[in-house]
Parts: structure tokens; C-alpha cells; sequence
């Protein structure tokens, strides 16, 4: 394993005794990284040397940089700022130091020991109501490349995705294709799946947006008209049915959730990107409802009028933050509640790692915040990238 700094170090050690004719303490010889706005990547520091250079900081500095780039095949040119010689290195130095590394295997990376952290990693998180975007790839190269970094460093990392294939925006494309697609598939339309599901999707919005506006025109306010439009009841009952297991909306379910995942394998191949388990909400809303549904009965959290349940995190300087609708149904917070849970269970985890947009840093502070009010220790394990 190469030692940049130490060869560095060596080099100007040498310089120093042939200039000084003496043997040179290691102490004395001190290295560090040159600061940003000066020119260099290596300064020495030479006020220690003053007393044997029996002269200025300045002189000392300026006789010992004229010497090595004199002397030495590693420095190229030097500048002096009061008592610190700026050194940079030749283009030979660096191809050299890269030569050694392509030589060198495992170049960087740290091994496992019993004391490695293990760490789970969390990117992606596609809905399938849609294609992967600009976003997802962002979240997918980034949360790759930090997994691989944090093995490097002697981690034991488990890359992780979780699918929302859930929820009301997933029904709303269920309900747009059923109504418009006209049993059409990919094959038929020579489209990816999560393409055609997305379509529906925005199919779906323009809709709504007719028969939001429809209302209006009949003495609805938007809030009103965004509650009572036909296609958002068709799409809330869908999702109640789907919570229900009712069997004709879960096999409509399974088909376009199926088209979409073909849709999104062929872009992580594409972007060469793995996991080494996918999670879906579909199974952790379960256990997200059973964990509220829990600590609502030990009064942690509270249920209002509608039935709806909240935690009430006012006095952590927060707000009321909606766990189960006043129908039963989950939100994205409890299905992360779920997951969480599910995932510290299953692999015993030190630190978790989401990789999220900043948009979500008020979400992950909250759920942070609820599970350790639920008596979790691991939630201070719990970090939003």
C-alpha cells in the first residue's frame, strides 16, 4: 500500500540532512496538506528547522525549496508564505503514485473485522405509479456509491430499496387504466411498463382536474370540489378494497405492479446498480398499523373525532403529524414505521442510511422522533442522507 505523505516526508527528510549534514529528527520534518488558496498540494512547516537553518523562516524555507526541486524527481516548483514552504509535486510523481495503485490490489479498501460496523443503506425508493426520474437517478448512483465507499472503509453494508407499490396514488392508476386503457398492455403498446402505468397515472390528473373544475362552476369551493370529485372517491374506495383484499382489485393490482417492475429492472441494469433485499410497503403497512394501533392503546398517540390517529409532537416544537386516516388507512409515515421496525429486526443493523431528497428532511426527522417516543433505542441510528 502506497503512503503518499510518507514518501513525501522521506524525500524532504533526505533533502534536510544533506542541507543541515546531520541526522534529522522525524519530529521535526512536519507535513500538511496546503490550504486551498495557496498554490501546492504538500507544505512543510519550518519553523522547526529555524534554529538549525540559523536564519529567517523565510531564507530557511526558500533554501530548502530551492534545493529540492534542484535535487528531486518529486517536486516541481515551490512558493514561500512567511514560514511555510509550499511544495507541488511533477506530473511524474502522480502518474507513478497511480501506477502503484492500478498495481496494488484492494487499493483503499479496509478488511472486515469483528468490530466493522454493519450498515444498511436505503436508495431508490421508487412508487409504481410511475417511471424512475432525474431523482431516482440521483438517489440510485449516489446510495450505490456510498454503499460501496462505507464497504471500502471495512463496513458490512446491506443496499436496500423500498417499493411504495401501495396507496392511493397507486390506485389512481389502477383506476385510469381501467377506465381508458382499454385492456391494453406494454406489449401492445411497445412501451416499458412503468412508462404506460405513469401515462395512466397523469391520465388520471387530468380528470380530476376536469371534474375539480366542473364543481366549481357549480358552487363548490376547490377544497370541496377536491373531496368530492368522482374519480378521487372511486380512487379512496379502490384503496379500501385493496386494504380489504378484495380479489378482482389485488389481481389489477399484481398486473400493473408487475409491468413496473419489468420497467424499472431494466433501468437499474442500465444504471448498474444492485440490492441485496427490495422491501415493499405492501408488506410493512401491516406492521406500520400494528405498531400505532399498539402505542395508540398505551396513549402515546391520540385519535381525533374522524377516528383519524395522530402523534401529537407540538411540544418537541414540531406539529401534529397523521398516522391512520379516519378510514383505517396508512400513510406514508406508517409504512416507514413498519419498515424500520422490520429492518433493525431483521439484520441487527448499527446505522441505517436513507438516501432521499432534501424535501423528505422534515418526514425523517419526525419518524426519528416517533420511534424513539416508542421506546426504540436504534432511532438515534436512524440518518437521512
Amino acid at each position: 500500500m502506497i503512503n503518499i505523505e510518507q514518501q513525501i516526508k522521506s524525500e524532504i527528510k533526505k533533502g534536510l540532512e544533506i542541507i543541515f549534514d546531520q541526522p534529522i529528527e522525524d519530529k521535526l520534518v512536519q507535513i500538511q496538506k496546503t490550504r486551498p488558496d495557496f498554490e501546492g498540494e504538500f507544505t512543510l512547516v519550518v519553523f522547526p528547522l529555524v534554529r538549525l537553518a540559523k536564519s529567517k523562516p523565510e531564507d530557511a524555507a526558500d533554501k530548502i525549496g530551492t534545493y529540492l526541486i534542484e535535487n528531486s524527481q518529486i517536486f516541481e516548483k515551490f512558493n514561500v508564505v512567511k514560514g511555510f514552504l509550499n511544495l507541488s509535486l511533477t506530473d511524474g510523481f502522480w502518474l507513478n503514485a497511480l501506477k502503484q495503485i492500478k498495481e496494488t490490489p484492494n487499493f483503499g479498501f479496509k478488511e472486515k473485522t469483528d468490530d466493522s460496523s454493519r450498515i444498511m443503506i436505503e436508495y431508490s425508493s421508487p412508487n409504481t405509479n410511475k417511471p424512475l426520474h432525474l431523482g431516482h437517478i440521483r438517489n440510485n448512483l449516489l446510495g450505490f456509491a456510498v454503499s460501496r465507499i462505507l464497504e471500502a472503509c471495512g463496513n458490512e453494508v446491506v443496499k436496500v430499496n423500498l417499493v411504495n407499490d401501495r396507496g392511493i396514488h397507486i390506485c389512481k392508476s389502477m383506476l385510469a387504466w381501467q377506465k381508458w386503457g382499454e385492456g391494453k398492455t406494454p406489449e401492445d403498446l411497445n412501451l416499458k411498463g412503468d412508462k404506460l402505468v405513469g401515462d395512466f397515472y397523469v391520465k388520471f390528473d387530468q380528470e380530476y382536474k376536469k371534474e375539480i373544475a366542473s364543481l366549481i362552476e357549480k358552487g363548490k369551493t376547490e377544497d370541496e370540489a377536491k373531496e368530492q370529485a368522482p374519480l378521487i372517491q372511486e380512487a379512496r374506495e379502490m384503496l379500501r378494497k385493496w386494504e380489504a383484499k378484495d380479489a378482482e382489485v389485488v389481481a389489477l393490482w399484481e398486473k400493473m405492479n408487475n409491468w413496473v417492475y419489468a420497467g424499472f429492472d431494466i433501468t437499474y441494469k442500465n444504471l448498474g446498480i444492485e440490492f441485496d433485499k427490495i422491501y415493499y410497503e405492501s408488506n410493512t403497512f401491516k406492521l406500520g398499523k400494528a405498531i400505532v394501533l399498539e402505542h395508540l392503546e398505551k396513549g402515546l398517540l391520540i385519535q381525533k373525532d374522524d377516528k383519524s390517529v395522530w402523534a401529537d409532537l407540538t411540544a418537541d416544537k414540531l406539529d401534529e403529524k397523521i398516522l391512520l386516516r379516519s378510514d383505517g388507512t396508512s400513510v406514508y409515515m406508517t409504512q416507514d414505521l413498519g419498515t424500520a421496525v422490520q429492518r433493525f429486526e431483521d439484520y441487527d443493523i448499527d446505522k441505517h442510511i436513507y438516501v432521499v431528497g432534501n424535501e423528505q428532511d422534515y418526514h425523517f426527522k419526525v419518524l426519528s422522533l416517533i420511534l424513539k417516543k416508542m421506546g426504540y433505542d436504534w432511532a438515534d441510528n436512524m440518518y437521512h442522507l
